[in-house]
Formats: C-alpha cells, structure tokens, sequence
C-alpha cells in the first residue's frame, strides 16, 4: 500500500504516547490498542495524526478540511459518553464524504440493539437463546416462555461491562435484582436471556463484499466460572490468576467448522455489516452454535482475539490494519472487490 495520510479518531482520553518507556503493563492496557495502530501505521510508511474526539463534531471537520487526510482510521466506540452516538459520528464522516475504516452506520445500528439483532438473526433460522427485554422504570415480570437459569446484561452497552457472575440467575427473586442492577449501575434496559452451557466462541470476519472468515476462535475461562465476565474479558491478574487463555478451537469437526463459518458470514451480512467485525456465538453441549451478538469494529490491539485469529490465517498485524484501510477506501467509491 501506498504511503497515506491516516486521520485515526479515537477518545480523547486514550491519546497515546509516542514511546512505551516508563509505562506499566496496566497503565499499556488501557490505551493499547490506540497505541498498537497509531504506531503501526507509521511504521508502515503512513503520515498518521490522532485526533481525541468526545463531545464536539467541529474538530473533525477542521481537521479534515485543513490537513485533507486519504482515510480516518476510526477507533471511536462512544460520543458524549453514549455507545450508541458512535454510529452519528460514522454518519457525519460520510457527509463530509471521506473515506473511513470499519462499520457503515447502519451496520452498527443493527447490531448494536442486541434485541433486534437477534430477532432479524432469528427469522433467518439462527440459533439464537430465548430472551425477554426488561425497560427502565417499568415493572418486572419474566414471561413464562423465558426458563431459568438466565444471563442477565446491558441491551446496548458492549465489552462484558456489567456482566459477572451474578449476572446468571436462577429466580425471579434474583432476575428483578440483576434487572435493577443492571437499570442502576448503566442506565440501560436490561436483556435476560437463556444460559446457554458451553463454549465461547468468535469467528473474525474482514471484508465489504467479499468475506474472509478468520480462523475460529475461543476463550478458554481455565479455573474461572463459565462467563464472559468483565473481569474475564479485561483484569489481567485475573486471567492470569485463573489461567484464562483464548486461542484457536479445537476439537471440532470439519461439518461444524464449516456450519460455523457460514452461519457467521450469514449474520454479517443480514445485520449489514461491512470493514471487520467479530460473531459472538455459544457452543452448546450437542453442538448447537447460538448466536450471542455481532461485534462491528472490533477491539483490534495486537493482543486482542481478532488479531491472534488474523495471524493464525497469516496475516501479519501491519497487514491486518493495511487491509482495514483498504477495505474503507475502496467502500467509499462504491468497489465491490475486497
């Protein structure tokens, strides 16, 4: 790829530094991945200029219109402090009619309303668990449909937050607490869903058109309880503590790789998803994937599970992030080759 100049928005509060001297691991850990493709990128020949963006459109287009970048890497997941605001970031990108990477803007509404996901996934004969949505300051009662034990969590709000152990219960007693928990502490509806025992699964997928499945992958909990908890998804000692691990699935039959894999590019493509994205699913004793979620715009430090799988498929990281930028710009003039 040709030198570019690279436009990469991200929270202000996640800017990174130029160098990782004088950093702890936990203080890395928080601004890893604006750092893994800030200075990638670079590396890569690119003239790469972050931008902290919170509250205020304004600096965008300044930005844009002074320094006149080819592409904006977008690593935004909130504005104004809200997860489902980012899509109108998105939205105003393509007025300003400038290339961007990741998720269009109504790929991300689509996925981002977990409800409605799973419905459209559902009506195209997906295995998706039993759920019930529970709205704020209305009163709690779990449809008999709905069998214990249960997964409460956040309708909108995504990486595991508010998920712990608690989270799975077993009562109605316990379902009204988690619900009120989950209203207090996020400000969200809550989504109860049927537990489903298993395995966690991820399946990464790059492209706009064309898909390229990545090879599947899965979190291994170790010692840990069953659940993508945030301190499973984020406390290092944690992980380390309980030996939590992701890495390549094993174990799996050619016939279910395969079932995997196609069921995964369905999903991307019925909740329209384009640039990379990562399908959620829990495999089930016999067998049965069960489509959790949709993950646009995933997290893609050098670290995370998307970019272990993109380099078990031997792709190397400069050339994951080169291939991100690619697939905007060529969405961006209306391609269709990826």
């Amino acid at each position: 790829m040709k030198p570019l100049r690279i436009l990469v928005l991200l929270h202000p509060d996640l800017m990174p530094p130029d160098s990782l001297k004088g950093f702890t691991a936990h203080e890395i850990n928080v601004w890893k991945t604006e750092y893994d493709v800030v200075s990638t990128l670079r590396k890569a020949g690119h003239d790469v200029r972050p931008l902290g963006v919170q509250h205020e459109l304004k600096p965008i287009r300044e930005e844009i219109e002074a320094w006149k970048p080819d592409v904006v890497f977008n690593l935004l997941e909130e504005f104004h402090g809200e997860t489902t605001y980012d899509q109108n970031v998105v939205s105003y990108l393509e007025l300003l009619r400038i290339p961007y990477t990741g998720c269009n803007p109504r790929g991300l509404m689509l996925s981002r309303g977990k409800d409605l996901s799973k419905k459209l996934v559902h009506y195209h004969r997906i295995p998706v668990p039993a759920f019930a949505v529970f709205p704020m300051q209305r009163k709690i009662h779990r449809p008999k449909r709905l069998a214990f034990p249960l997964i409460v969590k956040s309708l909108s709000v995504d990486s595991s937050e508010g998920i712990a152990q608690a989270s799975v219960v077993d009562s109605d007693e316990k379902l009204a607490e988690r619900v009120a928990f989950i209203h207090a502490r996020l400000s969200t509806a809550a989504l109860a869903e049927q537990y489903i025992e298993g395995r966690e699964i991820y399946v990464g997928i790059l492209g706009n058109a064309r898909l390229r499945v990545l090879p599947i992958w899965e979190l291994d909990f170790g010692s840990a309880a069953p659940i993508a908890t945030e301190m499973v998804k984020h406390n290092r000692e944690y992980q380390e503590r309980h030996k939590i691990e992701h890495g390549p699935a094993k174990d799996l039959t050619p016939e279910l790789r395969a079932r995997i894999a196609t069921m995964a590019k369905r999903i991307y493509r019925t909740l329209e998803l384009d640039g990379y994205a990562r399908i959620d699913f829990r495999l089930s004793k016999d067998n049965t994937p069960y489509f959790l979620e949709a993950n646009p715009n995933p997290e893609i430090a050098q670290s995370e599970e998307f970019s272990h799988a993109a380099a078990h498929d031997k792709i190397k990281y400069r050339d994951l992030l080169n291939r991100i930028v690619a697939l905007g710009m060529q969405r961006s003039v209306g391609s269709a080759g990826d």
